[in-house]
């Protein structure tokens, strides 16, 4: 609406004059608190530097990054979520060029304005299938998976009290924040903090326990046999966020809660297509009424445009494909423990709780990113330090991701390079471990 139209009628001396004509007493200057803030992060040495890479096709997990001063190297890519390198899969491109042939690049819409496809009801079977679930729910993250499931369950079921691990991803924590309904945090995988939390609430109450199967900062397994147990002696539902396992755990690739046999024992699992599947987007799988109640109560889910189809043509073949093969799986539990058994000979602080996320503890912000930074320029290594809020404050971090497509020269010149520079930079091996 242009100005005349929105004063019609009204003489334009009546109209409020510019900003910078009002008086004021006193004005706050937005540029100066802008700069406090990030001037705070960068004081803390927790400001987060984005560094440009470009992937090349076939050549993951080498990639070439575009320094400031515009010049380009290959670098080695060893903090990235692609676990299995299905992003450069022949399956999956193949699927995406056929899709991007036959469709175009966008949706057109929401879900429930023409934006609901062959391709997304395909991907959606194939999630089903691959939980043993009656119905999936596509999002365009698990992010959003997450948040809007979560945010939306006690509309679904009035008083319902969520019961959610202390170190739970950010995206379950703002949806259990949001939803409005009475929530409890038990310490992080302590189950006599749980049953002790269960115990003191209503038993009529209806309520969610929350939880993860694999956390990705530590690398550690919740446990889910004792989770599960519990929810069913307190008559709760489960919702198992598995994010950081589907494609790699599990004889079909569905998780932790496959390979432990309780996916038929928990009510509903999130997982993502953006890491082991090498894709983007997330979902829910469960029964096709609780599918079918989020779907028509979750704004996160009605009011976003849904993912392009080539982008679902592209997921739907990666899941087909982790379903059968086991070798891929097989191959990067290898490399992780080959870099943690490595790491552990230089007698580096790595956090290995038998998952194939392997963190490097630093124990300093300022101290984590001058190592990142090192990897990067001396070495061609690019690893993305890990503060605070993402992990408490005093356990910085790199955090490594091996890869089947990590072969053996990119494995020793990362051990090089972490020898060297642990022993040898300015700063000694006992105060850069904190």
């Amino acid at each position: 609406m242009t100005p005349q139209n929105l004063y019609r009628g009204r003489a334009p001396d009546d109209w409020p004059a510019p900003i910078a004509d009002r008086e004021r007493k006193t004005a706050l200057d937005y540029t100066a608190q802008l700069d406090l803030a990030i001037g705070a992060l960068h004081t803390e040495g927790r400001y987060r530097t984005f560094i440009d890479i470009e992937r090349r096709r076939g050549q993951f997990p080498h990639a070439i990054w575009t320094k400031p001063d515009g010049t380009e190297q290959q670098i080695t890519v060893w903090c990235g979520n692609d676990y299995l390198g299905m992003g450069q899969h022949p399956v999956v491109l193949n699927a995406m060029h056929e899709a991007l042939e036959a469709t175009g690049a966008g949706s057109g819409g929401t879900r429930n304005i023409s934006g609901t496809t062959v391709y997304h009801k395909r991907l959606e079977a194939e999630l089903a299938d691959l939980h043993g679930k009656e119905s999936a729910l596509l999002f365009t993250s698990a992010y959003i998976a997450n948040d809007a499931t979560l945010s939306t369950l006690p509309k679904l079921f009035p008083g319902l009290i969520t019961y959610s691990d202390a170190l739970n991803h950010a995206s379950m924590i703002e949806g259990i924040r949001r939803n409005g309904g009475a929530k409890r945090i038990f310490r992080h995988n302590d189950m006599a903090h749980l049953r002790a939390l269960l115990e003191a609430d209503d038993p009529a109450a209806p309520k969610l326990i929350a939880f993860e199967s694999v956390y990705s900062m530590d690398g550690d397994f919740g446990p889910l046999p004792e989770l599960v147990a519990l929810a069913e002696e307190f008559n709760a539902l489960t919702y198992l966020d598995e994010v950081h396992a589907v494609g790699m755990y599990g004889p079909r690739g569905a998780g932790l809660a496959e390979q432990l046999g309780l996916m038929d024992r928990i009510d509903i699992i999130n997982g993502t297509l953006g890491k082991a599947f090498g894709v983007m987007g997330g979902y829910i799988a469960a029964s096709a009424k609780m599918c079918d109640a989020v779907r028509s109560y979750a704004p996160g889910f009605i009011f976003t445009t849904s993912l392009p189809p080539v982008i679902a043509a592209g997921a739907a073949a990666s899941v087909a494909h982790l379903k059968t093969d086991q070798d891929l799986r097989d191959r990067h539990q290898t490399q992780a423990r080959i870099l943690k058994l490595r790491l552990k000979g230089l007698g580096l602080p790595i956090v290995d709780h038998g998952s194939h996320i392997v963190p490097l503890i630093v124990g300093d912000p300022k101290h984590t990113k001058m190592m990142s930074d090192m990897l990067l320029d001396q070495f061609g290594i690019y690893v993305q330090p890990i503060n605070f809020p993402t992990v408490p404050r005093g356990t910085e971090r790199l955090r490594f991701t091996p890869s089947p497509v990590h072969g053996p020269k990119e494995m020793d010149r990362l051990i090089s390079g972490l020898d060297q520079l642990w022993s040898h930079c300015a700063l000694n091996r006992a105060e850069l471990a904190g």
